[in-house]
């Protein structure tokens, strides 16, 4: 992970042991800090915090009995029953989507929550068989619905019922999610996830059913800032307002000036901020109805399940931007985003004002000058929580919470959770490999996000590893 630091190689030994002791050091400060960082949450801005990028948030269901059959891992001490086949979620605003599980070896938790993510921010990120797992989306079902056509497509003699063609899905992902040994017991889903297996081919990652490019934006008063960028599968989008950008006259206007009350994809959005203004921030929230595209991946922020798409019905789906302005003296704009390929989370600010800004993060401090941009990449341990508090001069703050979930492997746990997961498309709560039966439902016993538990990254001593990259001004972003 840690290959180069400030441009000085580090030998491969000494970067497995750095790793190692950090992801430690983090797992156990992180506790203890946890409640110091858990009260200042009141002082935080109530404006984005940019951790999602836009589209659907939904809250899991768990499997559909009519969409679901069996099958079984092959593993060391012994083969594992699985359910395996689509899940139900339940999109916030309206909608619903149908989905298969990327991360066989973590059981989903009950009315998880769930945001549209970019593959790079989970387990399909570095993962070169990525682009299979769409193309079997979208050769198999729900998408292929005419089982009929789907049995002839993949020269089979009997026929296809929605749950063995669900489960031979679901069975042809995992051998390209999670690289796992695994078979459909019905022996018509057998043969459809072999030629699915067989069939499958790269394909690029779908486009977000919508985003904003450059969600955080900043600048002095009496000039346009921005512009952020509308990215959208959906006819048009509505913009709203918040009401700290009415409260201090702050219109949002297209690329002509004209207020802007819905705008498309390509579009540019600005914030028209007053010569008068006083220092401030803002948001503005893009909305949208339209489908989400297949091959989408869903991560949730309390280590469930991760999914992909496999359908979706016409569902609401939202984006934000923010804006900071003031007269003169630093004027700093943040955005953060879980990088899994550095295994950590990239913070980026820019200071779109006159004078340097220094901001403390994890206990240490940058400064940007006028006019530029820094990227820090922050380590965090795989499963671990992290609350990032980020601090400046005035009374500056910002926040950026979750859980890195980039892998496919569980995180071993003793606490049970304190409700039964529902229908689980796979996995142990521990990521174990031998022992035990995972029956029909998967597993039982993981332990859950606690909501309002804020666990803070504390960086022991002098070793903790930071990537810095500079970047254009005008440049952050996510």
């Amino acid at each position: 992970m840690f290959s180069v630091v400030h441009g000085f190689s580090v030998p491969k030994s000494v970067r497995k042991r750095g790793a190692a002791r950090l992801a430690a050091a983090v797992a156990v400060s992180g506790l203890v800090a946890g409640g110091a960082i858990a009260g200042a949450g009141t002082a935080v801005a109530d404006t984005p915090g940019q951790q999602h990028q836009g589209g659907a948030v939904a809250t899991i269901k768990g499997l559909d009995p009519d969409a679901s059959g069996k099958a079984v891992i092959h593993q060391q001490g012994g083969d594992r029953p699985v359910s395996a086949g689509l899940f139900q979620m339940v999109v916030d605003g309206g909608g619903t989507l149908r989905t298969y599980c990327i991360d066989i070896h973590n059981p989903t938790q009950p009315a998880a929550k769930y945001q549209e993510t970019p593959w790079s921010g989970t387990s399909l990120s570095g993962n070169p068989d990525a682009g299979k797992i769409r193309w079997i989306l979208e050769h198999s079902y729900p998408q292929v619905n005419d089982l009929t056509a789907l049995a002839k497509s993949a020269g089979l003699k009997g026929q296809l019922t929605n749950g063995t063609a669900a489960a031979a899905t679901q069975v042809a992902i995992w051998r390209y999610s999670d690289h796992a040994q695994v078979d459909a017991v019905d022996a018509q889903a057998k043969d459809l996830a072999d030629w699915l297996t067989k069939s499958a081919q790269n394909v690029g990652e779908p486009k977000a059913s919508l985003t904003l490019e450059n969600p955080a934006v900043s600048g002095k008063a009496g000039s346009k800032l921005g512009p952020v960028t509308v990215r959208t599968n959906a006819d048009k989008v509505t913009v709203t307002p918040s009401e700290e950008l009415k409260a201090a006259g702050v219109k949002v206007v297209d690329k002509a000036g004209k207020a802007a009350t819905t705008a498309k994809n390509g579009a540019q959005l600005f914030f028209d901020v007053p010569a008068g203004a006083q220092p401030g921030s803002g948001s503005l929230t893009v909305q949208a109805t339209t489908q989400v595209p297949v091959g989408r991946a869903f991560a949730s922020e309390s280590k469930s399940q991760t999914q992909i798409l496999a359908g979706s019905s016409d569902s609401t789906v939202t984006a934000a931007a923010k804006a900071t302005w003031a007269k003169q003296g630093a004027i700093p704009a943040l955005t953060a985003a879980k990088n899994c390929a550095k295994g950590g989370v990239d913070v980026t600010a820019t200071n779109k004002g006159d004078e340097a800004f220094t901001f403390k993060l994890a206990g240490f401090s940058y400064t940007i000058g006028a006019g530029k941009s820094k990227t820090v990449t922050v380590p965090v341990a795989e499963d671990q929580a992290y609350d990032f508090v980020i601090t400046g001069p005035n009374g500056f703050k910002q926040e950026f919470k979750g859980v890195l979930d980039c892998k496919t492997s569980g995180t071993p746990t003793t606490t049970p959770s304190s409700k039964p997961s529902p229908a689980s498309a796979g996995g142990t709560s521990s990521g174990s490999t031998t022992g035990g039966d995972l029956a029909e439902t998967g597993s039982s016993s993981s332990t859950p996000m606690i909501a309002g538990v804020a666990v803070a990254l504390v960086v022991i001593g002098g070793g903790a590893v930071f990537f810095l990259r500079r970047k254009k001004a005008g440049t952050a972003g996510h």
